[in-house]
């Protein structure tokens, strides 16, 4: 709560600045903020929104955005969007599970069949649901970006099947779903903030982690693990929120307006990641780490027992069901 009550303090230090070097009153500014580098293709899609906000509101809508965790990690984000800090937000699905519930469907390894039917199911009566099942927590989901599939890398050996997993430390997002997942391969489950996990790699805290490759690299882990296994487990989208304290007070056109642009960053974003997962691959390798293809057959066998515990939950039953018949 600590960390909260400091990023608040902060917002408003920013607020207050944003209003004393211009005249706002007539233009609906929103703040954003992530924990991603600003050379993510998240982030270059939200400076995209930002800037077709202004051009399609005729400047009466503009976006202030604060990336790199300026304003704190995913779940401190979500927080003071809650209390009514922070208009606009981006998370994981992963860590959105912790706050509606259901979304926590996306961390089941190997849900889709592919990366179309995950775009199907996204873009779909499905996707909307999902979107809509946080408002109860003061949340609304506007849209999902595109993260491509998580997989495991390590620091001293290649995960070439689940065997490989057994004994190792594995950092995890503080997802239920993820750690069951990790449990069911043999591994041990580690939950760690994102900002934390460079340093956790050097000094053995853990052994190693799992995510897509443009984070991999980005986050520079390709330096302290030199072995990426592409077993592609799971497919969870960014997903980026707002405050209902914001959505509710904005008039009719401005919800337009916002979610024009919202829209619109989505395909553009889903271009900027197809390019970046190739240059990703293609960087870490030139680095030295070791990109291993797994047969994901084993994997996806392993992991039947995480189906089994949610089958036990006639909603998510039916969810799963729909998603897997869609």
């Amino acid at each position: 709560m600590k960390n909260v009550f400091q990023h608040f303090i902060l917002l408003i230090a920013v607020t207050l600045t944003a209003f004393s070097c211009s005249d706002t009153s007539d233009v609906e500014t929103i703040k954003l903020a992530h924990s991603l580098d600003v050379n993510h293709s998240v982030h270059k899609a939200m400076v995209k929104m930002g800037e077709d906000l202004a051009e399609i509101s005729g400047g009466k809508m503009q976006l202030e955005i604060y990336p790199s965790q300026q304003l704190g990690t995913e779940r401190e984000c979500i927080e003071l969007l809650q209390i009514g800090s922070l208009d606009m937000t981006k998370v994981s699905v992963g860590v959105m599970e912790n706050f509606a519930p259901r979304m926590k469907v996306f961390g089941l390894p190997y849900l889709f069949r592919d990366r179309a039917h995950a775009f199907e199911v996204l873009d779909g009566p499905i996707g909307q649901e999902l979107l809509d099942e946080g408002t109860k927590y003061w949340i609304k989901g506007m849209c999902y970006y595109d993260a491509g599939s998580r997989s495991f890398y390590t620091k001293d050996k290649p995960i070439n099947s689940p065997e490989d997993l057994k004994g190792l430390k594995i950092r995890v997002m503080e997802s239920v779903t993820a750690m069951d997942m990790v449990k069911s391969l043999g591994g041990s489950p580690t939950p760690i903030s994102w900002g934390e996990l460079y340093t956790s790699l050097q000094q053995g805290v853990v052994d190693g982690a799992e995510n897509n490759p443009p984070s991999f690299y980005l986050s520079r882990h390709y330096e302290v693990c030199k072995y990426y296994s592409l077993d592609e487990h799971t497919v969870l989208p960014d997903v980026l929120i707002i405050g209902t304290h914001v959505w509710d007070r904005l008039s009719e056109q401005q919800k337009k307006w916002l979610q024009q642009a919202v829209d619109q960053s989505v395909s553009y974003q889903r271009e900027l990641w197809a390019e970046a997962e190739k240059e990703a691959l293609e960087e870490v390798q030139k680095a030295g780490v070791t990109v291993v293809r797994p047969d994901k057959s084993s994997f996806a066998n392993d992991v039947e027992g995480v189906y089994e515990a949610y089958s036990k939950d006639d909603d998510m039953k039916d969810l799963i069901n729909r998603i897997k018949n869609n």
